[in-house]
């Protein structure tokens, strides 16, 4: 990618997990929208999230809602918080149908197996599940025992996703997390002897000290474990948000050119491996469920990243964790503390949220479309929601200069993001966004 795309498109913008996005949550959305708009499920099928916020330590690279604890009397606490939050759950929506069950963190297994193992069993009592519902956890290579594969699979884990980042050294002191190939390899080898046989690997770019020659041998490595789904995503340097990211040296991060490098070169060794390139910033074997998604159409993108779930909706259960409901987005307290004090009191733990306009329904098919598939049918999507497609688009200013510049091709009513165009895609989703204004909210860099 030349420089000045570069200079003109890899700007600070929305990662559209969700449109509207997180940037736009309020408090005019609390715990009586957000036990309204539960009810509204009646029996649909959702995906229940489980967030954990806790790891043994942080890692500096990370943006996530999570802290360093390892002491039993906050783990139990918040655990009983979980349960609390599952029984508000069943009085407001108690015929919704577990769709699938994604847990979290922060690292979950930080909870301990013996609290994992109660919330698991407390959602089985309180909600039907759907039959081959798929359950998967995030899980930590480096604090991976025996005893948590043995509670992931009496709770049914499906699928499990095991953080990497970098295998280089150099770049693991840079960020505060030391791990080895061996080590990861051998939670690997245990996971699936226990019959956990789907197995995701997490990767960034970007990070401090990497280059393309480190990033090609993590690559090696990586692909030598053979994963059904890799997940690389673009290091988010928001210091201003995270403040334990100060502790990186910013003069050590690849710069905006050496990034897209970067992109170019985790999308032409994965791709060559044969894995199906998803969305933005995932990867996945023919066979795998996120592939056969993407190839018919149904690939969705959440909180979570690129999923196959059917149902749109997400059930968010604990401290931070964002529900994705039929009127709007919640989410809850992000203090663990906190969290389980407003549950005590008989209340959701809801802090805050928004409410879907038409507008915001029309914009965020449009977005998720882009987003999942590089492409979508504007004059279709526009008349589902009743509105004109010429004056839509009309008001979409950017859209020429996306044309010209040869990010997007326009065919009729037809978009497509063009292949120079897909590192971009979200600085492309910015141009249907009524509520980004370039400068004002910060945002991780596009690429």
């Amino acid at each position: 990618m030349d420089a000045a795309t570069l200079a003109a498109y890899d700007k600070a913008v929305p990662r559209y997990t969700s449109y509207p996005t997180a940037a736009q949550f309020d408090t005019r959305v609390g715990p009586a929208e957000h036990a309204a708009w539960l009810g509204e499920l009646g029996g649909a099928f959702a995906t229940v999230y489980f967030h954990v916020p806790f790891c043994t330590q942080l890692c500096w690279y990370c943006a996530c809602n999570t802290m360093a604890m390892n002491r039993a009397e906050p783990l139990d606490a918040y655990a009983r918080a979980m349960l609390l939050e599952l029984d508000r759950l069943a009085g407001l929506a108690p015929e919704l149908i577990v769709g699938a069950i994604q847990w979290g963190g922060g690292t979950p297994s930080q909870l301990g197996t013996r609290r994992l193992v109660d919330v698991a069993r407390h959602l089985a009592a309180r909600f039907d599940r759907r039959s081959g519902a798929e359950v998967s956890m995030e899980i930590d290579p480096r604090h991976c025992t025996a005893a948590l594969v043995d509670a992931m699979t009496e709770i049914g884990v499906t699928r499990a996703s095991l953080g990497v980042q970098d295998f280089d050294p150099g770049v693991q002191h840079a960020i505060n997390r030391l791990q080895s190939a061996e080590t990861t390899a051998d939670v690997l080898d245990r996971l699936r002897a226990a019959g956990i046989r789907r197995i995701n690997i997490d990767l960034v770019y970007g990070l401090p000290r990497q280059t393309l020659a480190t990033l090609s041998r993590t690559l090696d490595a990586a692909l030598a474990l053979e994963p059904d789904r890799f997940a690389v995503f673009g290091y988010a340097h928001v210091p201003w948000m995270k403040p334990r990211q100060r502790l990186i040296d910013q003069a050590e991060l690849p710069g905006a050119e050496l990034r897209a490098e970067m992109a170019a070169l985790v999308s032409e060794r994965v791709s060559g491996a044969g894995y199906r390139r998803i969305g933005l910033d995932h990867f996945a074997r023919p066979d795998d469920s996120l592939a056969r998604a993407d190839a018919s159409g149904r690939l969705r993108r959440t909180f979570q990243g690129y999923v196959a779930d059917e149902s749109p909706w997400v059930v968010g259960i604990g401290a931070s964790a964002i529900s994705s409901l039929l009127s709007g987005f919640t989410q809850n307290i992000a203090a663990a503390d906190r969290y389980g004090a407003a549950l005590e009191t008989g209340a959701l733990a809801t802090a805050r949220g928004v409410a879907l306009s038409d507008s915001d329904r029309l914009r965020g098919e449009i977005i998720n479309r882009l987003m999942c598939l590089q492409a979508v049918d504007l004059a279709e999507v526009c008349r589902r929601h009743h509105v004109e497609p010429v004056s839509f688009l009309a008001g979409i200013d950017d859209l020429p200069r996306l044309i010209e510049d040869g990010l997007v091709n326009r065919q009729g009513d037809l978009l497509h993001i063009t292949d120079r165009g897909r590192p971009l895609v979200r600085s492309v989703c910015a141009a249907f966004d009524s509520h980004f204004t370039p400068g004002l909210q910060r945002h991780a860099r596009a690429i």
